[in-house]
């Protein structure tokens, strides 16, 4: 789903992003609902910021990528978690484009992210190229989601990936939790 976000753009630089997890649901300009495998996943687009809120049976996860007024924790390259009956990673990297492949790489993004069922990206008035998208999926007891958010004034594109899964019981299991699929961008993610 893509859709235009009828408010200014507020986040100004990649560098304002902070992380953090376990917050209450933020104001949403824009709201994407899905049920995957059992699971309630809503995506919520924050302005140039983005928060995960995932409920299942056994509990629930929010992860919030956005500028947070008084947060200590920047956005990590990486977290490994154990929370509850759940492991969480997450991981974060920064790509600085030219302003050409800046709108390339934008223009492929959100012509993925608007066709997939799973997808929810909002662009903002007065830049094509200014956005944040998502896209998640789910299965073997997992839950997974990326996230791209643009910053075409400094040509910069903060991606995230994130992925959690219940706590393995047997030893089968547990290592399947340890090595998820590293490349989710070959997975349609």
């Amino acid at each position: 789903m893509l859709t235009t976000i009828d408010t200014a753009y507020t986040d100004t630089r990649a560098d304002d992003l902070a992380w953090a997890l376990g917050r209450e649901p933020l104001p949403a300009l824009a709201v994407l609902d899905l049920e995957l495998s059992g699971s309630k996943l809503q995506l919520r687009l924050l302005g140039a910021s983005h928060q995960v809120l995932l409920e299942e049976k056994k509990g629930t996860c929010s992860e919030t990528v956005a500028c947070i007024p008084g947060s200590s924790t920047p956005l990590p390259l990486g977290v490994a978690k154990r929370l509850g009956d759940w492991e969480y990673e997450f991981a974060a990297r920064v790509e600085t484009l030219s302003q050409r492949s800046f709108a390339g790489r934008a223009q492929e993004l959100l012509a993925l992210v608007a066709d997939h069922p799973h997808g929810l990206a909002g662009t903002f008035p007065g830049s094509p190229h200014a956005f944040t998208a998502m896209v998640a999926q789910s299965g073997e007891g997992q839950a997974r989601w990326r996230t791209w958010h643009a910053y075409p004034q400094e040509g910069r594109l903060v991606v995230t990936r994130t992925r959690v899964g219940f706590v393995a019981r047997g030893p089968q299991n547990a290592r399947a939790m340890r090595h998820p699929d590293r490349h989710p961008e070959h997975s349609g993610l």
